[in-house]
């Protein structure tokens, strides 16, 4: 081979030969190495097929950060980070813990006909039209859907949640005690947990954070949300609250749920046949004329002018127009100023039924619901008040817990199933001739709905002293958002005919 070789050198065709030689082994190197590169691609698509079923997969590859860096020759992460279909695939695994807390949405509960108007705007639009904007890729930056309490925000944060071609993850604000990035955290593992990750995700709009219940949490959670929304002003941020006194981040846009109007309050009450239990006593064309009845007597012109804003306003709510619905098609007469009590009174009459005559813990339950608003838990222990959560989810009041990565055999925890309800509960830790709460927590936003139930569950005589408190209030701080209410509803029942009274 040496004299062959050194016989070619020797000819007038050597460089020719070499030449040749080398483009050869070139091609040859060229050919191994693009093998090697479709190999290299064609196993890791083997792996990004099986990640979403196979946690051996997960853990020894994805997220096990030197495999991901040296196996994947760097590119692989660059990939994760950028390619949006490998982005929703190695979140693949987590969809069910991002959208844990937005629970499971019933179709037949949302309205789409409510009203909704951006701030400053001229006219309103159906919510099921900004939703399909919404849902439609057109959730740009930031965004705070405003609204009281039963008007729809929740389910309608929900609805935007189910929206599968978007990254979401679904926040209640109590979750973000410690901050929005680590509550987003504590639903991920792997290299999606990554700080970094998430940060270059969320800024650049392609995790799309939903944050329910701002008006729910203490100032200093409230204050690190805002932040959170300062910081990525770029990233697409939906939130919701009841009116109150904050400052919002600056760049957000501000939408407000409307009031059902009087042919929306028809509507609505009339689709509610859809949502009725199946041993309802009126049902099908029963339900409706009762309803036909029922609106004809609770609106008409000639009800006392304040007494009439003071029903329509109740009315107009679809949290409390849903417990009227209830009642109705049960045979049972609503007094629209003591709708939560009445829901209590049959939970509690079914709870002595079932407990062999035994009262239902009314105080300590109040109690713990008090702490629990205080201390921004969202959800009851496990271990304490097991029978009445139990007889209260079947009056619909509470819902089970949505854990994150929680043990497949823990108990079951329950929270409760709207903040209207669990503020007629924190009524009765605020009622009592000495009872300091009511004027020790007039600045705080987490308590509003409570306050709205007072007006109408507190004793006459202590309604009036406490609206005299909320009028000062409102004087000395420039926030009338508990006060204009809760003298609005104190007229419509100065002159209408109730008892007064505390809770039973």
């Amino acid at each position: 081979m040496e004299r062959q070789e050194q016989n070619l050198r020797e000819t007038t065709h050597a460089p020719a030969i070499e030449k040749t030689i080398d483009g050869v082994e070139r091609r040859q190197w060229l050919f191994l190495g693009g093998v090697m590169v479709l190999a290299h691609l064609l196993f890791w698509r083997l792996l990004i097929l099986a990640y979403p079923r196979w946690p051996l997969v997960q853990t020894l590859f994805f997220w096990n950060r030197w495999m991901r860096r040296i196996g994947g020759f760097g590119y692989v992460g660059l990939l994760l980070a950028w390619a949006p279909f490998l982005r929703r695939r190695l979140f693949a695994p987590f969809r069910d813990s991002l959208l844990a807390d937005a629970g499971a949405f019933s179709e037949a509960g949302y309205f789409a006909e409510s009203q909704i108007k951006q701030r400053g705007a001229n006219s309103a639009e159906p919510m099921g039209d900004r939703l399909g904007r919404f849902k439609g890729r057109q959730l740009k930056g930031q965004v705070i859907l405003e609204g009281e309490s039963g008007l729809g925000k929740s389910l309608f944060l929900q609805r935007v949640a189910q929206d599968g071609q978007r990254l979401m993850v679904f926040l209640p604000a109590a979750r973000c005690n410690q901050g929005v990035l680590e509550a987003i955290q504590a639903k991920l593992a792997g290299p999606a947990k990554d700080p970094g990750y998430l940060q270059t995700l969320i800024f650049a709009g392609t995790l799309n954070v939903i944050i329910d219940g701002l008006n729910e949490v203490s100032a200093e959670t409230r204050a690190r949300i805002v932040q959170f929304a300062e910081s990525f002003f770029k990233g697409n941020l939906l939130m919701a609250t009841q009116p109150m006194i904050w400052q919002p981040p600056p760049l957000a846009r501000v939408y407000e749920l409307q009031p059902l109007g009087k042919a929306q309050i028809e509507a609505f009450l009339l689709s509610r046949s859809t949502v009725l239990s199946e041993d309802a006593a009126y049902q099908g064309n029963a339900y409706r004329q009762r309803c036909d009845q029922y609106l004809a007597e609770a609106l008409q012109e000639d009800t006392f002018g304040e007494a009439r804003a003071a029903i329509r306003h109740i009315l107009s709510n679809p949290m409390d127009l849903t417990v009227v619905a209830h009642m109705l098609a049960n045979g049972v007469e609503p007094d629209l100023y003591r709708l939560q009590e009445q829901h209590y009174q049959l939970m509690k009459d079914d709870y002595a039924r079932t407990h062999a005559g035994q009262a239902f813990p009314l105080q300590a339950f109040a109690e713990r619901t008090y702490t629990m608003r205080r201390n921004d838990e969202p959800a009851f222990a496990a271990d304490e008040f097991g029978n009445e959560l139990a007889v209260m989810a079947e009056h619909r009041m509470v819902i089970r817990y949505q854990e994150v990565l929680a043990e497949p055999d823990a108990a079951p925890r329950y929270a409760f199933r709207h903040d209207k309800i669990m503020d007629f509960f924190l009524v009765e830790a605020f009622l009592g001739d000495d009872n300091q709460r009511p004027a020790e927590n007039l600045d705080d936003p987490r308590f509003r709905g409570v306050y709205l139930q007072l007006a109408t569950l507190m004793p006459l005589d202590a309604a009036k002293k406490l609206e005299r408190e909320l009028i000062d209030y409102a004087a000395d701080s420039k926030d009338h958002s508990v006060s204009d209410s809760f003298i609005q509803i104190l007229r419509g029942r100065r002159t209408s005919v109730v008892t007064d009274g505390g809770l039973e």
